[in-house]
């Protein structure tokens, strides 16, 4: 099951049902209809998961348009991926960063966001997409990715950030939300 990032392991479900009183059962009622049921905090402290550079495997995501979310389509070009779903604020200000990051790179760097949701959510995560405003692809992740054993191992905690150089070899992985300057940092001299 996927898992909110550790900041979220304050916002137990007792605590909420606490909070809401009657209006509990609406709230676990839209968190399962979005997705969010079953989510975990992460394990692991943010950055726990940053890697040495390392190959990765060959990629390809269902993109939501005609715009390949692939390791061939991005071949040549440094990549910054970040997993994420519809329902986590995290997730979203993730996306927001990227958004900014992609308007100040003009092309130099691949972005891309890939949710961890079944195709099935297509409409939703088009929605989504559409009012964050994201002028970069957007995809869906393949049934290995979704079970642990995709391409860049097991990212089941959102939003997770990888950067990948233009040979392919992946230079960050982060679970948690990654500051801009921080993915700058993984960026420098690619």
């Amino acid at each position: 099951p996927l898992r909110s990032a550790p900041s979220a392991r304050r916002f137990g479900m007792s605590a909420i049902r606490g909070r809401l009183g009657s209006m509990g059962p609406l709230v676990v009622s839209l968190c399962v209809a979005c997705g969010g049921a079953g989510a975990k905090p992460a394990e692991s402290a943010p950055g726990a998961s940053s890697v040495p550079a390392r190959d990765v495997a060959t990629y390809a995501f269902e993109s939501l348009d005609a715009r390949p979310v692939t390791s061939t389509a991005f071949a040549g070009k440094p990549v910054v991926l970040a997993f994420v779903t519809t329902w986590d604020l995290p997730s979203q200000a993730q996306v927001r960063y990227l958004i900014e990051m992609d308007k100040r790179d003009q092309g130099k760097v691949a972005y891309a966001a890939v949710c961890l949701q079944e195709s099935k959510d297509r409409e939703l995560i088009e929605v989504y997409r559409s009012t964050l405003g994201v002028s970069f692809p957007m995809a869906i992740a393949d049934r290995g990715t979704l079970a642990g054993a995709g391409a860049f191992g097991d990212v089941q905690s959102v939003p997770t950030v990888v950067v990948v150089d233009a040979t392919g070899h992946v230079v960050l992985q982060k679970v948690g939300l990654v500051p801009s300057d921080e993915i700058r940092a993984a960026l420098r001299g690619l």
